[in-house]
């Protein structure tokens, strides 16, 4: 059974005491850095991506100049981010549909963004949240996955299936740092194997304790 709103309440007071400074971990500077950096991550640690992304920067800086890239060159620059067949060809599909539909530059709505190559909800939900400040949901990764369920927050299997139960319990206001939360008490406490149980802070409230 899900929590029920005194629960939710509490741990949301814990999750901003123990991460007053959550935010994502990609580094950026604008809009379509961000959009970048966050197709790169997929399947790939914020670590790796952001010893890739300064390079790629100066020689990308933007839209243009990206729409322009020679796949190769691009592939040979994202290779250690993992599957960089894939990625070069969404990155150089997302700058050249930048240029021809959105004048090079990021859209920031929901509908928009989804028509970009590479850029499917979660993707969109971090460009809104971060780049723009727009709620128009909540980032439903591996480490959100994961702790909405030992939370006891959502049952659900799917990304947007959880997505829509955390919609449902957690106010709109809250969405945006939620994830970022979570996303950090994944990487810091609630790991996948041997969570670090006994120094958790949300211990207290949690159903899955000691139990994974």
């Amino acid at each position: 059974m899900a929590l029920d709103t005194a629960h939710v309440a509490w741990l949301l007071k814990q999750l901003k005491h123990l991460y007053p400074d959550a935010k994502v971990e990609l580094d950026y500077r604008n809009a379509f850095e961000l959009a970048v950096a966050t197709v790169l991550s997929a399947q790939c640690t914020d670590v790796r991506v952001n010893k890739i992304t300064p390079a790629l920067f100066r020689k990308f800086p933007d839209a243009a100049a990206m729409a322009k890239a020679f796949l190769p060159e691009l592939e040979a620059m994202i290779h250690s981010a993992g599957f960089y067949h894939n990625k070069a060809k969404n990155l150089l599909g997302l700058a050249e549909t930048l240029m021809r539909e959105f004048g090079g530059v990021v859209p920031d709505t929901m509908e928009a963004l989804l028509t970009l190559p590479g850029v499917a909800r979660k993707t969109a939900n971090v460009i809104l949240g971060s780049a723009f400040h727009k709620a128009e949901g909540v980032v439903v990764d591996t480490h959100v996955k994961r702790l909405a369920q030992r939370l006891g927050l959502s049952r659900e299997e799917t990304p947007e299936k959880i997505e829509r139960d955390l919609m449902s319990l957690i106010p709109r206001r809250h969405w945006v740092v939620f994830s970022h939360w979570l996303i950090w008490h994944g990487r810091r406490v609630c790991f996948a194997r041997k969570p670090k149980c006994a120094e958790c802070g949300l211990q207290a409230m949690c159903p899955s304790a000691f139990m994974v």
